[in-house]
């Protein structure tokens, strides 16, 4: 609960100081500009308060690493990856983008401070404890913080804290262990595909190089 805290705040803080001219510049999500990565993180926040006041009584059928599915790397074809830069040029103006970021996305923050952890929710057909479903969107929000600094090397990053919470919960879902000469920002790039192998990384990671890239949705 508190590491959600943790990275969303830092998330939300890091788009909120940036200039409005890193807006109109990429973003580590292929084919996104910052400004479309905000505006994810909108939807994103939305589906956090959507989940949290839909309450499920049966038991669980996912934890936080099950939640999340391994798909194929995105082609621009899905319509809701089209929508996203269409609704965040319609902002027009960084600052009602950041208004409506830090709007939402604080009352997403204050809805998880408030739930009870071992409460039980639904979304995507799945149950999930509000804790599991929290721990889940650590690794959402640590992805899209890199994706942020991509290429905003004058910003903070994500804490070392949730890089390797982050780091845990992808080899949980990918079910693999990357090796320990892959940094954790390293083999979260890597390991999702925003990046390729160096050489000394391919060599490194041996079977897993193959199963590349482990792209979570």
């Amino acid at each position: 609960m508190d590491l959600f805290s943790h990275s969303w705040t830092a998330l939300r803080t890091a788009v909120a100081e940036l200039p409005d001219e890193d807006f109109a510049r990429p973003s580590g999500c292929a084919g996104w500009l910052v400004r479309d990565l905000a505006c994810h993180l909108v939807i994103d926040a939305q589906d956090v308060l959507i989940t949290l006041v839909t309450p499920a009584g049966s038991e669980p059928t996912a934890d936080a690493a099950t939640y999340w599915e391994l798909v194929e790397p995105p082609t621009g074809d899905d319509p809701l990856d089209a929508l996203t830069p269409r609704l965040a040029a319609a902002y027009g103006e960084p600052w009602l983008l950041k208004f409506h970021l830090d709007d939402v996305g604080a009352a997403a923050g204050r809805a998880a401070a408030l739930a009870d952890p071992a409460a039980r929710v639904s979304t995507k057909d799945q149950v999930l404890t509000v804790g599991d479903y929290l721990s889940a969107y650590v690794l959402e929000w640590t992805l899209h913080h890199v994706d942020l600094i991509a290429h905003l090397p004058a910003v903070a990053g994500p804490s070392a804290e949730s890089l390797a919470a982050a780091r845990a919960l992808l080899e949980r879902i990918a079910g693999v262990r990357f090796p320990g000469a892959l940094s954790d920002t390293d083999a979260l790039l890597v390991g999702t595909g925003r990046r390729p192998p160096t050489e000394a990384e391919t060599a490194a990671l041996g079977e897993t190089a193959g199963r590349l890239p482990f792209v979570v949705g």
